[in-house]
C-alpha cells in the first residue's frame, strides 16, 4: 500500500453507521472511501467495479446477510474483510462463524454515541491498515486444507489427542503450574484447532483473547463444546484449576493473585495496557510474579505488539515460551515482535500447537519434580 491511499468498501445498511464509517476513514490520513453500499447484493457489485483494497462488512442485512456476502467475495474475489457487528450474543456467535470462514477481523457497532470515537476513528482505521497487508488467499488455503477434511474430522480430533504427548501426571501434580496464553486477531479459529487438540491432564490455562466483552463468552462456549477442557469466561475470585481454561473477559484487566499453591483471578477496569484491555502483558506478567519457572507462556496470532513484555517477564522468571510461527499464523505480528524481541524459547506450527504445548508441560512437570 506504499505510495498510495488504502482504499476501502463501506457495506452496512444503516445509513448513520454508513456515514459515521465513512467521516472516521476520510478524517484518517492514509486511506480514502473507495465506495459504499447498503446491501450485500449492492456490495458484491460495487467490489467487483471499484476493486477496493479493504471491506467492511455488515453482518446483519436485509436479503443477502453479511455472512452470505462474504461467502461470495471470498469466492469471487477474496479481499481482506472487516465484519462490522452488533454487540449481542447472536452478533458474537455470527462474527465467530465469519472469522472461521475467513473474514480478517471485527469491530462492534457502538451501543452508545460516544463510544463511537473509539470504535469508528480509532480501532477501525488501525484495523484496516493491519487488514490491508493480509494475504487472504493464504488464509483460505489454510481454511480450505480444514473444510476438504472436514468428513474425517471426528477421527482426526481422535488421531490428534492420541498423537499429543499423555503426561503421567494426576490433575493434583499441576495445579501449582499455569499456561498463560495471548491471542488477537485469527484467535477464535486457531483456538479451537488447539483446543480440539488437547488432551488432560492439562495445568490451569489463562486466556486473554482481544475481544469485546460480549464476545468472551461465546467464544468460550464455543471452545468449551470442542475440548476434553472445561474452557469458560473468567470472574474475579476463580481459583485457578487443572483441565480449565479460563478467558478473560474483554473491556477488564485480568490478575493473578496467590492462592496457596495455585492462584485466584482479579478482574479490575483502568487504562488500556499495550492498546488493550484485557492486556497480554498484565496477566502474563501477574503468571510469572506467582508461578516463576512453573509458567508455560504461549504467544499466538494477532497484530500489534501486546504479549511481548508478558513473554519478558516470563523468560525472566524462570518460565518457558512458545509462540506460534508465521506460516500458520493470520497475522504474524504479537507473536513476531515477541520473537524478534528475543522472548520466545521456540515457536510451533498450529497444527502442531496441542502436541508441542503437552511436550513442555511434561517436560515441566518433570523439571520440578527433580
Amino acid at each position: 500500500m506504499a505510495g498510495r491511499n488504502i482504499r476501502v468498501l463501506v457495506v452496512d445498511d444503516s445509513a448513520l453507521i454508513r456515514e459515521m464509517i465513512c467521516d472516521a476513514i476520510d478524517a484518517t490520513h492514509g486511506m480514502e472511501v473507495a465506495g459504499r453500499a447498503s446491501d450485500g447484493e449492492r456490495g458484491l457489485a460495487a467490489l467487483e467495479r471499484l476493486q477496493p483494497d479493504v471491506v467492511t462488512l455488515d453482518i446483519q442485512m436485509p436479503g443477502m446477510d453479511g455472512l452470505a456476502t462474504l461467502e461470495h467475495m471470498l469466492q469471487t474475489q477474496p479481499v481482506p474483510t472487516i465484519m462490522v457487528s452488533s454487540q449481542t450474543q447472536r452478533g458474537a456467535t455470527v462474527t465467530l462463524d465469519a472469522l472461521d470462514r475467513g473474514a480478517i477481523d471485527y469491530v462492534a457497532k457502538p451501543e452508545r454515541g460516544a463510544e463511537a470515537q473509539q470504535v469508528f476513528h480509532r480501532e477501525l482505521p488501525r484495523k484496516i491498515r493491519s487488514a490491508a497487508g493480509v494475504d487472504v488467499r493464504r488464509i483460505l488455503e489454510i481454511r480450505r486444507n480444514r473444510e476438504q477434511r472436514a468428513a474425517e474430522r471426528k477421527q482426526q480430533r481422535v488421531a490428534a489427542r492420541e498423537a499429543t504427548p499423555q503426561i503421567e501426571a494426576a490433575p493434583s501434580d499441576l495445579a501449582d503450574k499455569c499456561i498463560a496464553l495471548g491471542i488477537s486477531t485469527g484467535g477464535p479459529p486457531a483456538l479451537s484447532v488447539l483446543f480440539e487438540g488437547m488432551r488432560t491432564p492439562m495445568p490451569p490455562i489463562i486466556i486473554v483473547q482481544h475481544m469485546p466483552s460480549q464476545f468472551t463468552k461465546p467464544l468460550a462456549w464455543r471452545l468449551n463444546s470442542a475440548s476434553r477442557l472445561a474452557v469458560r469466561e473468567a470472574k474475579s475470585g476463580d481459583v485457578l484449576q487443572p483441565n480449565l481454561a479460563l478467558i478473560a473477559p474483554g473491556g477488564r484487566h485480568l490478575e493473578l493473585r496467590s492462592q496457596g499453591q495455585t492462584a485466584k483471578v482479579i478482574l479490575r477496569d483502568g487504562p488500556p495496557v499495550s492498546s488493550h484491555k484485557p492486556s497480554v502483558d498484565v496477566m502474563m506478567q501477574s503468571a510469572a510474579r506467582i508461578f516463576g519457572p512453573r509458567c508455560l507462556g504461549v504467544i499466538m496470532t494477532g497484530m500489534g505488539r501486546d504479549g511481548s513484555d508478558g513473554c519478558k517477564a516470563i523468560r525472566a522468571a524462570g518460565g518457558y515460551v512458545l509462540g506460534q510461527d508465521e506460516a500458520s499464523s493470520d497475522v504474524y505480528g504479537m507473536n513476531k515482535v515477541a520473537m524478534s524481541e528475543g522472548n520466545v524459547d521456540r515457536q510451533f506450527s498450529l497444527g502442531e500447537a496441542a502436541g508441542t504445548i503437552a511436550l513442555q508441560v511434561k517436560r515441566l512437570w518433570a523439571a520440578v519434580c527433580v
